[in-house]
């Protein structure tokens, strides 16, 4: 596969009678986001830690820009940047003094300067691990992780804890990283996150890929309205508003609909619709299918069915 810089194939990754990860395959390609999405313990934290090297697989194959991560870790482990959950910087250490060292342990290819400034803790540079915020910490491992100027970084939860500032911070972090080249694999179960930072979206479930496809795929080609109420719509409301519109409507998950129209005239005659039944807005709009639409079609469907892909270099 063109351009793939991490590549995940059969993975299976057991924990006593406990298997984690299931026969997962993926790939992640220089010069993108790839955002492995899924529910709290899907798999996903498991599967980069060992792309990360930290987790031998039971079976199956991980190659990081063509190596082993494990068996041969020293051919890769001053080209990746890994970012997990869990910080791992000791408690009175402190934020400029680590990242310095760092930079250091990769031969000073990142000015430890440029790191402090550019993950928003120049503020911060003299405080201890122990006395920064759960948002201060995860900046602080991004540095951390970036510090080799990494041709493929493993991010698990980036923003997890963030406030909104640094969210966008971090994003635009990891969108700068595959702007220069890097491969990104970022692991989140947010799917706001994902929608704002994916460039192909990798979906797990029960420890098994269940889709991979880039985003724009992953919502779907087709436009048409869709319609989020506060309360769920019934059949019963369904029914009667695909009579005023004179189309089909679909329910794509929880209170969220969609009329497969193009037509942007409908989005005042189903305005109106809610209006008089009462029902509360939360959104409406003309456009493709959402991330969330297909993620909760996936998450709904019934386990063994066919999985959802694309054709390699899609």
């Amino acid at each position: 596969m063109s351009g793939v810089a991490l590549e995940v194939q059969d993975l299976v990754v057991r924990y006593g009678a406990t298997t984690a990860v299931s026969g997962a395959s993926f790939a992640a390609r220089a010069g993108e986001v790839t955002v492995v999405l899924g529910p709290n313990g899907a798999g996903k934290t498991t599967s980069l830690e060992t792309c990360s090297g930290l987790r031998a697989p039971t079976a199956g194959r991980v190659r990081v820009l063509g190596h082993d991560p494990r068996r041969e870790r020293r051919r890769v482990v001053g080209r990746i940047g890994v970012m997990l959950q869990d910080g791992g910087v000791y408690p009175s250490a402190r934020v400029g003094e680590t990242i310095a060292h760092h930079c250091a342990l990769h031969g000073h290819r990142e000015r430890p300067e440029t790191l402090v400034e550019l993950v928003g803790l120049g503020a911060h540079r003299d405080a201890s691990w122990r006395r920064l915020s759960g948002g201060e910490r995860q900046r602080l491992s991004l540095a951390l992780a970036l510090a080799a100027r990494p041709e493929v970084a493993i991010l698990d939860e980036p923003t997890s804890g963030v406030d909104v500032e640094g969210r966008d911070a971090i994003r635009r972090i990891v969108r700068g990283l595959a702007a220069r080249g890097c491969a990104v694999a970022c692991a989140t179960h947010e799917l706001d996150e994902a929608e704002r930072l994916a460039d192909r979206v990798v979906v797990f479930r029960a420890g098994r890929v269940v889709a991979d496809a880039p985003l724009e795929t992953m919502r779907g080609g087709t436009r048409g309205i869709s319609l989020e109420t506060r309360t769920p719509l019934d059949a019963a409301a369904r029914d009667a508003l695909a009579t005023r519109v004179g189309a089909a409507v679909v329910e794509a998950g929880s209170a969220r609909v969609r009329v497969a129209s193009q037509d942007v005239a409908l989005l005042a005659v189903v305005a109106r619709w809610c209006d008089e039944r009462g029902a509360t807005v939360v959104d409406l709009r003309l456009g493709g299918a959402s991330l969330e639409d297909a993620y909760r079609a996936l998450m709904d469907a019934p386990h063994g069915g066919d999985v959802p892909r694309v054709a390699e270099g899609a």
